[in-house]
Parts: C-alpha cells; structure tokens; sequence
C-alpha cells in the first residue's frame, strides 16, 4: 500500500512540474503571422473544427527582419494538460523575403480528429523552418466537434476511474482507522484523490465547452484541488488503536474457574 501511495505521491508532483515547467519553444522575432480559419482570424476568437468538414487555413506571414526567411511547413497542435490530443504538418515550401509580406491558402482535412479529441482545446498554428526550426506561431482554442469515445474523452474516463479507486482507497482506510497517526501522513494519502479531482474537473469542463483547458486556468484547479486534499487528509480524525480484550472481559474465563471450583469440590 505504501508503494501505491508513493506512486501516487510522484504521479501527482510530476503532473504538477509538468504543467507549471513546460514552456512553449521561442519563434524567431523577425516573423509575424496572422491565421484564418475559413476566413475567420483566429485572433481572440474560438474556432470550431468539424472533423466532416475540411478547412481553409490562411498565413499571411510577414519578415521584418534583414535576410530572408525559407518557410518548410505549417504544423497545428492541440494540447491540454501539457499533453499533445492531436497535431496535423503540412509540407508547404515558401520564402519571404526581407520586408516582404507573403499568404498562402492550404486546406487540411481533420476527418481523424473525430477519434482523437472532443470539446475545448488550446490550439497552436506553428511556422517551421527549413531547419525544422519554430519561425512564428499563433494560438487560439478549438471547438473540436469530436467524439466522447476520442483519445481525449476516454482520456477523461480513465481520469475519473482512477479518482475514484483513489479517492474510495483513502475513505475506506479512514473507516477501518488503518490510517497513520501522523497527521502529515494522512495528509499524504489523501493527495492523489485531490489532484486527480483537479485533472478531472479540469477535462470535465473542457469536454463540456465550457472553459478551455489553459495553462492559467488548470494549474489554479489542479493545485487548489490538491490542497483541498491536503487538508481533508490532515484534519482527518486519529485513528483509535485497537484495544486487547483484559482477562476480566473474557467470559470464559469465569466459565474456566467454576469448572475448576466442581473439581476440587468433587476430589474432596
């Protein structure tokens, strides 16, 4: 049991490390892009992906720099919980010169991503170099029209599956008072449900289309969930240690010396 609430312990610390250490790659400064969606730019607004539908992906890329730059392919990721759902790179070859202002139309055809993702999701529209180095980048949220049964939402189930053995774990140690005496300890055995709450309500949420899974939105969810187990596991009551039955409670023993007194009666 020891060894499960370790691993717990990790699973939740390395998620936390993840999302508050990853750290999208640095685009060169000297290129500016802006992207549209069927003609809608992606700037502030939320896009809606049919995965039925394909969709006309404009870049105007602009070079304010000296030299020119040698664009190799458009990449679009979506991720959520530091974990990339879906990523679509397209090959399209283009230069633009110094001070130039340069658009290219490609259409891309998202007929996977019904079994890859659903709801919410933090999108990132990426121009990559001729050495496959990161030029620009865009962001938006997708509304992808997925499926529940998506690597996402099953994602999402397997979250809560595990939640809840986490969660059904530490109640029911507290109810067989098998839970240590040391309050911090108990305070430990409680943060795997917290953060898996977190993780859930975050997915949740996103699968609802109610609020993407970003960055400034699940670290908050995700650590005050965790705390809120913290304290659930460090105010829980000391377990009562178990209390050896004293001779004078044993019935048998009263029945042991009334045999003995007939004995003695009957040897005399």
């Amino acid at each position: 049991m020891r060894r499960v609430i370790a691993a717990g312990v990790a699973l939740g610390v390395t998620v936390l490390a993840v999302l508050l250490g990853g750290s999208p790659a640095h685009a060169a400064e000297s290129l500016r892009i802006a992207v549209a969606f069927d003609g809608k730019d992606i700037a502030g607004n939320t896009v809606t992906i049919d995965p039925g539908k394909p969709v006309e992906l404009t870049v105007t890329a602009t070079n304010s720099g000296v030299a020119p730059l040698r664009v190799r392919s458009v990449r679009v990721t979506g991720v959520a919980l530091a974990l990339t759902f879906f990523a679509y790179d397209t090959t399209v070859p283009f230069d633009v010169a110094a001070g130039e202002t340069v658009t290219r139309t490609l259409v891309l055809d998202f007929a996977d991503l019904a079994g890859q993702a659903i709801g919410l999701l933090p999108t990132t529209v990426d121009v990559v170099g001729a050495q496959r180095e990161l030029l620009a980048s865009a962001s938006t949220v997708s509304d992808v029209r997925g499926s529940p049964w998506s690597v996402y939402g099953i994602f999402g189930i397997a979250l809560l599956v595990v939640t809840a053995i986490a969660w059904a774990t530490a109640l029911l140690a507290l109810a067989r008072h098998r839970l240590s005496a040391n309050r911090w300890r108990r305070a430990v055995r409680f943060l795997p449900a917290g953060v898996g709450t977190g993780l859930v309500a975050v997915v949740t949420l996103s699968v609802l289309r109610l609020v993407p899974p970003e960055p400034t939105i699940e670290i908050p969810v995700v650590l005050g969930s965790a705390v809120i187990g913290l304290l659930l596991g460090y105010l829980t009551p000391h377990p009562v240690p178990a209390v050896a039955p004293s001779a004078s409670d044993d019935p048998t023993v009263g029945v042991t010396t009334q045999r003995l007194g007939a004995t003695t009666e009957g040897v005399g």
